[in-house]
């Protein structure tokens, strides 16, 4: 910004100042900048949680498993009997469902199975109602 010195006129009537003075509003803003700082609560970054009271009482009995393997060949492996077909598959699902206390279903997939098997089974599962669906063996996985 340069300094205007003069027009060369020589009106006695000084010229009208046509840029607005900032200076306030900055003041303003800053203003509100603190009070908005100040209002926000502090964050904190812990999570609150309702512990149970005491001790559980220990299982009655320790939970039945069903290990499911998938094998290379996409051959379905029921508790080391294999299963002819989804049909078969499906029946004893819907009788692991039908438990009260439903067993705990472990998947183990081979690690050259291709994933349309793998996910047969767990979408047979999850369709019938199996709420204690795991895989395992993962380890395999890792390079």
């Amino acid at each position: 910004m340069g300094m205007n010195i003069g027009s060369g006129s020589s009106s006695a009537e000084p010229e009208v100042m046509v840029e607005m003075n900032t200076t306030p509003l900055i003041d303003v803003m800053l203003v509100l900048l603190i009070m908005l700082i100040i209002t926000i609560p502090i964050q904190t970054h812990a999570v609150k949680l309702n512990m149970p009271v005491g001790n559980p009482p220990p299982p009655v009995k320790p939970p039945e498993v069903i290990q499911i393997d998938v094998d290379f060949d996409g051959a379905v492996i029921w508790n080391g009997v294999l299963v002819p077909d989804r049909g078969d598959l499906e029946a004893r699902l819907a009788q692991v469902v039908a438990q009260a206390d439903q067993p705990e279903v472990h998947l183990r997939p081979n690690k050259l199975v291709q994933y349309k098997s793998v996910a047969m089974v767990m979408a047979s599962a999850q369709r019938l109602g199996v709420t204690k669906l795991g895989i395992i063996g993962n380890e395999q996985f890792v390079k």
